[in-house]
C-alpha cells in the first residue's frame, strides 16, 4: 500500500507534495508521485526545472525514511483520471491532493479535479491548502 499524490508546478502542489511526504512516513509506506503532462510536450526548461523539484523531494522523502515512485503520464486521461487509475493499481491507503484558496463566492464551486477525485476516489482523500498568508 502507498500514499498517492498529484504534483503539478504550484504553491498548492508542493503544499500537497509535503503534506504526502509526511503523511507516508506516518503510515510507513511509501510515496507514489502522479505527474500528469498536459497539452502534448512541455518546454524542456519547465521539464527540467520539475525534475530538479522531483529530485529534492525525492531526496527529503528517502532521508526521512519514506520511498518515492514518481510517474510522469502522458495526456491519456485528465489528472483526476490519473490519479485515481494509479490508486488503485497500487491500493493506495490515501490520495493527497493541494486545493485553491477561493473566495467566499468560489467555496461554493469546488475545483473539478478535486470533485473527481473526491467522489471517485477508491480510498480516503486528504486535501491540504496553502498556510493563508498574514497582511503586513
Amino acid at each position: 500500500m502507498s500514499v498517492v499524490v498529484g504534483y503539478l508546478a504550484t504553491v498548492e502542489g508542493r503544499q500537497g507534495l509535503d503534506a504526502a511526504v509526511v503523511e507516508a512516513g506516518r503510515r510507513g509506506t511509501g510515496l507514489v508521485v502522479v505527474v500528469t503532462e498536459k497539452g502534448g510536450t512541455p518546454a524542456p526548461d519547465a521539464v527540467e526545472q520539475r525534475d530538479l523539484e522531483l529530485e529534492v523531494l525525492r531526496r527529503t522523502a528517502e532521508a526521512a525514511g519514506v520511498a518515492v515512485d514518481v510517474r510522469v503520464l502522458g495526456e491519456k486521461r485528465d489528472v483526476a483520471e490519473d490519479l485515481i487509475a494509479v490508486a488503485e493499481e497500487v491500493d493506495a491507503e490515501v490520495i493527497v491532493i493541494g486545493l485553491r484558496r477561493r473566495s467566499p463566492v468560489g467555496k461554493l464551486i469546488l475545483g473539478s479535479n478535486a470533485q473527481k477525485i473526491l467522489l471517485g476516489s477508491p480510498c480516503p482523500v486528504l486535501a491540504v491548502k496553502p498556510a493563508r498568508s498574514t497582511p503586513a
